[in-house]
């Protein structure tokens, strides 16, 4: 299993793929499902990316966003409910994993939840370009 840049020429993260380079099947079947969104670059800051996961029927303490070496986790855990007695179940309510390992120089900046929709928005900073001036020592 190999690396996936998004982003190619930009990049922004990496996600898992197979021997043929198409996105590898998780173990999870793809749950949650996701949308990832350039956002452009504005008046209100450098340019940025929207990774938008579908949480329907999870709440604020049902689910963590974390980051760590360069890796951005989303996980989901319901609590144990009371016992239902459901004539179809078709909402998925289990629990998940996602992550996404992101570039160098790139920061979550936030994380919302709003209508059952997860929205993270990544930033790269814009870095201001340095240059170190070297002197030449005579020699001898």
């Amino acid at each position: 299993m190999s690396r996936m840049a998004l982003f190619d020429g930009n990049l922004w993260l990496t996600l898992s793929t197979d021997r043929l380079g198409a996105p590898a099947k998780a173990a999870d079947g793809g749950y949650p499902p996701y949308n990832i969104e350039l956002l452009p670059e504005g008046r209100n800051g450098p340019e940025a990316l929207r990774i938008t996961l579908a949480v329907a029927g999870f709440s604020l303490d049902e689910l963590d966003v974390s980051v760590e070496d360069g890796e951005l986790t989303v996980r989901g855990a319901k609590r144990d409910e009371v016992a239902k007695d459901y004539l179809h179940r078709g909402i998925a309510a289990r629990q998940f994993k996602r992550s996404f390992a992101l570039a160098k120089g790139v920061e979550v900046r936030k994380a919302e939840l709003h209508d059952g929709l997860l929205a993270i928005v990544l930033e790269r900073p814009h870095r201001e370009k340095r240059v170190l001036k070297v002197g030449i020592a005579p020699v001898g």
